[in-house]
């Protein structure tokens, strides 16, 4: 009888939280915590957020930190080295760039939100990394160039958003070349409705940014839970759908189920539909993509079917949410046209939050820069970052104008 061996411990992997001061990128530092005989932090990013980074920077000892401008970076300096630590500070794009490809590095976890996102999230694919995706922007503007660009360095490409993370798990391992192929025929892509489902649209037009960032399941940033109540976050996940799975935007269909216990499902051609479910908490997508394919604690409590206790469904209200109708005919006019809704929407969001534009005028703001702007062939990144500061210029002279 030979003797049985342990399988060997897995590496310690160093990891870049591009984001980390975010909702996303606090809970993949309370994972790596969890497990830190696999996981080592080497950078930690964030935009403005100089205190929070200074206080995850004394907690998980990055080697590197990134902020947003120098003059964060001087403060971030000054501090860490009254505690005595080594951490190196950088500032600006350039710096996001160098961290997400350092050499040292094994995985990045792409959570800056918005088109903020894109540079450093495609210079980890291109230098083959682990990419766990949570920026769905980057996939929103520059969709065939990303995937191109996953395909040509074979690098791992791991959803982290709750929904695609969920199809990922209910798909065959290998997936390519079209769902059909694989006896897939649709991939169904819940939805919670956000805070307003079933608001008449009077009700709608006098909603506050208070009770818009108020989301009744998920626990997300400002932007995130905005995108939530007008549905564009759906809309916007959709279009990674897409791109993620070699999916048509005619095989994703929304569905609404205020639980958010399932978080999405597959649909195959002999009548199965295979459903991932789950406590809501980001902390299981993201243990699944830095563990992938093994499976690690997360420190989610395990689901109670019986105090759930029921699960509802229903279509979306395009009606009074038109953003899930903007992006779907975005994605299929193709192009630059994802890139200009998603610059337009980022626009109108920071317009509603700071209270120069209401809630309903944010899909008023998408369409009309939508219809304003041609659509372009988007071959090459010049081109779609090109149509992006064209649709923001547009969306704030819309803003000026009224």
């Amino acid at each position: 009888m030979v003797a049985s061996r342990e399988a060997p411990a897995p590496a310690c992997q160093a990891v870049t939280v591009l984001g980390a001061t975010g909702s996303i990128g606090t809970s993949t530092l309370d994972v790596i915590a969890r497990h830190p005989e696999r996981y080592r932090v080497h950078a930690l990013t964030a935009h403005r957020s100089r205190e929070a980074l200074l206080a995850l920077c004394r907690r998980h000892r990055p080697a590197v930190a990134v902020l947003g401008d120098e003059a964060d970076a001087a403060w971030l300096r000054a501090r860490l080295a009254e505690a005595g630590l080594a951490t190196e500070v950088g500032a600006g794009p350039e710096a996001l760039v160098e961290v997400a490809e350092a050499p040292e590095v094994d995985a990045v976890m792409a959570a800056i939100v918005g088109a903020a996102g894109l540079l450093p999230t495609l210079a980890a694919v291109r230098a083959g990394k682990r990419v766990l995706l949570a920026n769905k922007e980057a996939l929103v503007m520059s969709g065939a160039l990303f995937m191109e660009a996953v395909k040509r360095s074979g690098t791992t490409l791991l959803p982290i958003d709750s929904e695609h993370n969920a199809i990922y798990q209910c798909l065959p391992v290998e997936h390519r070349g079209g769902l059909a192929r694989h006896g897939v025929t649709r991939l169904l892509l819940t939805a919670s409705g956000g805070p307003f489902r079933g608001w008449s649209a009077d009700r709608l037009a006098r909603v506050t940014p208070e009770q818009a960032c108020a989301h009744p399941n998920w626990s997300m940033g400002r932007k995130i839970s905005v995108d939530s109540a007008t549905l564009m976050n759906k809309g916007l996940e959709l279009i990674e759908a897409c791109w993620l799975f070699d999916a048509h935007p005619d095989q994703v269909q929304v569905v609404v189920h205020p639980q958010s216990v399932i978080h999405s499902m597959a649909a195959y051609s002999d009548g199965s539909v295979i459903a991932q479910l789950g406590n809501p908490d980001m902390r299981t997508p993201i243990a699944y993509g830095l563990a992938w394919p093994e499976r690690i604690a997360a420190g989610v409590e395990p689901l109670d079917l019986f105090r759930v206790a029921r699960l509802d469904f229903e279509a979306p209200d395009e009606v009074a949410f038109p953003c899930l109708r903007l992006a779907r005919e975005a994605m299929a006019a193709g192009g630059t046209a994802p890139a200009v809704l998603n610059a337009a929407n980022e626009v109108a969001v920071e317009a509603f939050l700071a209270g120069r534009l209401g809630f309903t005028g944010i899909a008023d703001l998408v369409e009309r820069v939508r219809d304003g702007r041609p659509v372009e062939a988007a071959d090459d990144l010049e081109t779609i970052l090109e149509a992006d500061a064209r649709a923001r210029h547009a969306a704030r002279e819309w803003l000026a104008r009224r």
